[in-house]
């Protein structure tokens, strides 16, 4: 099986799509002319032209409602935000035009599109460009969220996502697009809502998504030289979050951590640590732990930046809290 990187694989699935259904284009800020600013879209505009790969203006609201529109008229828009950061000024159309589209016309007009760009801390980005956002989507009906943390998963999920016939709000790894992983070719898709264990065990469950993945993999990692064995399990997909797959890991290892970079309060590990609770309560060992980003906006400074993002000490210093060795 072939390696890519993260954004080949985002390539990769884009390319296949626009090829497969002559209705999907993608729109955003540079990712034409440019290829995107992080070269997802590299190639793509000589393959489809202009009316297939459409530059827009500095405006996320504008041409949010553009591709909300396309989508009632029956195309498949992909609409690229330069992160999300910059989606903020787009959530009116997300919130109140996609997803409610379909609920308010009485199941007449269908919102086939998909919202996907970089999100999460990178960088000493500082507080206004370093955010997860992947709670507030996932707290509206009619949104799905998905957040990959592997080039085959990001190449498999995007396929699906396009595909849907919903709208989905795909958030890709900022700091994950020069990773490389195997990826399978020709006709591949991954479904929406079901989890994935990245590393099996037996001593505490780990639930992380997107780059978090990468955190408890090497925390995983360096519990397992104490003879720790920690399972890693990956959403992969925040709404519809798949609770059977984590209830089936917790049932086996009876504890629980939940890693992810955004804020504590009303956070993605919040749901999951409430689904967890109400489908295996009685298999705790423990009570869950969660680690997250600090509850401050972020710092440019970077000792600070470091201290307010989840790491490997981090997540085993919670395994071993949650396995009473702390």
């Amino acid at each position: 099986m072939p390696a890519a990187t993260y954004r080949d694989a985002l390539n990769q699935a884009l390319r296949e799509e626009m090829r497969r259904d002559p209705r999907v284009f993608l729109m955003g800020e540079e990712v034409g002319v440019y290829q995107g600013a992080y070269k997802v879209s590299r190639g793509l505009l000589d393959e489809f032209g202009p009316l297939r790969v459409v530059d827009t203006p500095i405006t996320e609201l504008g041409f949010a409602g553009v591709g909300v529109g396309a989508a009632m008229a029956g195309l498949v828009p992909v609409v690229e935000f330069m992160t999300w950061n910059f989606a903020l000024l787009a959530m009116d159309q997300i919130i109140n035009s996609a997803a409610k589209m379909l609920y308010m016309s009485g199941g007449q007009v269908a919102m086939p599109i998909v919202f996907r760009g970089p999100g999460g801390p990178a960088l000493q980005l500082a507080a206004q460009h370093s955010q997860a956002f992947e709670s507030f989507y996932a707290n509206v009906p009619g949104l799905k969220v998905v957040a990959p943390s592997t080039p085959a998963d990001a190449k498999g999920l995007l396929k699906s996502a396009i595909r849907d016939g919903n709208p989905v709000v795909f958030i890709e790894g900022e700091m994950l697009y020069n990773t490389k992983g195997e990826v399978p070719e020709g006709e591949y898709t991954i479904p929406i809502g079901v989890a994935d264990v990245k590393r099996e065990g037996t001593d505490v469950t780990i639930v992380a998504h997107a780059k978090m993945v990468v955190v408890a993999l090497r925390a995983a990692d360096e519990l397992a030289k104490e003879g720790i064995g920690a399972e890693v399990v990956d959403p992969r997909t925040i709404r519809p979050l798949d609770v059977a797959a984590l209830t089936a890991s917790v049932r086996k290892t009876n504890r629980c951590v939940i890693v992810e970079e955004g804020w504590p309060f009303a956070g993605v590990g919040a749901q999951v640590a409430y689904d967890i609770q109400r489908e295996a309560f009685d298999h705790l060992d423990a009570p869950i732990v969660r680690v997250t980003g600090a509850d401050v906006p972020m710092p440019y400074n970077k000792p600070l930046e470091k201290l307010a993002k989840p790491d490997a000490a981090k997540v085993v210093a919670a395994c071993k809290q949650v396995l009473y060795q702390a």
